[in-house]
């Protein structure tokens, strides 16, 4: 990477990094410690916002989802995603990490860390459920959030969707066969009005709305400034909204939390490693093929998030709400956020060491229209 590019790339990080974003690490820590304050207090307000929802998909969280993801999308140009065939090479890794290495990784995390090292302090009855949590988890995708983690890491949001969207298609044949096989199931009972529901509320419904929206600012006299100040307003808004979703799911189980802290704990050292394996792996494996670091950031971040919403309710549908599977997926959704911003915070912090070998297009060369 040159001088100049180097140059380039601090000041747009720079431009792109407020008060409200340099410390948002802080902000998500405090309102983990508020939810479960929060969820401690007044755990009815938090059980009667929990009720609110359709086929396990909590309609407050979904609003916030919306809130989050909709500026992103406004930044998606959908004649522009035709050409996002010329990042074959990170759609390759992605795909190769979400499906042949996550599941099977947390399987064997799981059986060494839940049915082995830790299980002298975890309930015997439970240790099964905990580790078919932990594959459910794994064998699901992330979708919504992933817009998030992208945004922050300034990944190319038309891989970004392209992606998630193909992970969708693939989800709805190879996720019943893959938890069947690392489970041992003949049959898996699979919420496919989750599985659907989700696809339409987290990706159609607001990249639908994002898409009018855009269209109709940069139908205007000076669209793409009208366009930039509209991303300007909203980013706040947007950080804001992955804020109260962070009480909120840290509210609802706020109880379960402070009831069963060790087991909390336990369950999450596979999950973290599990993050921390299957994000490098997708990183190292992109620099490898010469990737572009604005796919690689998002690819390593697909790579290693889940999508807790059809785990919690695939886990619920089959072992109950009280189970240990359903347990281990809600932990999953517990650690996401501040997990995942650790991830953020190295694939932003090593751009320099990514580009340096020869043939790895710089971030102007990537995105120049961002």
């Amino acid at each position: 990477m040159s001088i100049q590019c180097e140059t380039t790339a601090k000041k747009s990080a720079g431009i792109a990094m407020g008060f409200f974003e340099r410390y948002l690490t802080l902000w998500v820590a405090l309102c983990i410690v508020a939810g479960i304050g929060l969820g401690h207090l007044i755990p009815q307000v938090f059980q009667n916002v929990g009720r609110l929802e359709i086929a396990q998909i909590n309609l407050p969280v979904a609003i916030l989802l919306w809130m989050m993801i909709v500026p992103m999308l406004l930044k998606i140009d959908l004649k522009a995603l035709k050409g996002v065939g010329k990042h074959w090479r990170g759609i390759g890794v992605t795909l190769f990490v979400n499906w042949g290495v996550k599941p099977f990784s947390m399987a064997v995390l799981g059986w060494f860390f839940i049915g082995y090292l830790f299980r002298g302090w975890l309930p015997e009855e439970q240790i099964d459920s905990y580790i078919a949590g932990l594959i459910l988890l794994a064998a699901a995708p992330c979708t919504a959030m992933v817009f998030v983690w992208s945004n922050l890491s300034r990944g190319e949001p038309h891989f970004t969707l392209s992606q998630v969207a193909l992970n969708d298609i693939i989800m709805v044949f190879a996720f019943a066969p893959i938890v069947a096989l690392l489970l041992g199931l003949s049959s898996i009972i699979v919420p496919w009005n989750t599985l659907l529901l989700s696809v339409l509320l987290y990706i159609v419904v607001p990249l639908f709305i994002a898409s009018l929206w855009r269209r109709f600012l940069l139908s205007r006299n000076n669209g793409q400034q009208k366009l930039e100040r509209t991303l300007k307003t909203l980013h706040p808004l947007s950080l804001s909204a992955l804020l109260a979703t962070l009480i909120l799911l840290f509210g609802f189980q706020g109880e379960q939390i402070l009831k069963q802290p060790l087991v909390i704990v336990l369950l999450a050292v596979p999950i973290l490693i599990q993050v921390v394996f299957n994000s490098g792996l997708a990183y190292l494996l992109n620099r490898a093929v010469k990737s572009p670091h604005c796919v690689a950031g998002p690819s390593a971040l697909i790579g290693a998030s889940n999508f807790f919403e059809l785990a919690v309710a695939t886990a619920i549908a089959l072992f109950g709400f009280e189970s240990g599977a359903a347990l281990a997926t809600v932990v999953g959704v517990l650690i996401e956020v501040p997990v995942m911003l650790l991830v953020v915070r190295v694939v932003n912090s090593t751009v320099g060491w990514y580009e340096k070998p020869e043939g790895i297009k710089n971030y102007d060369e990537c995105c120049p229209s961002r």
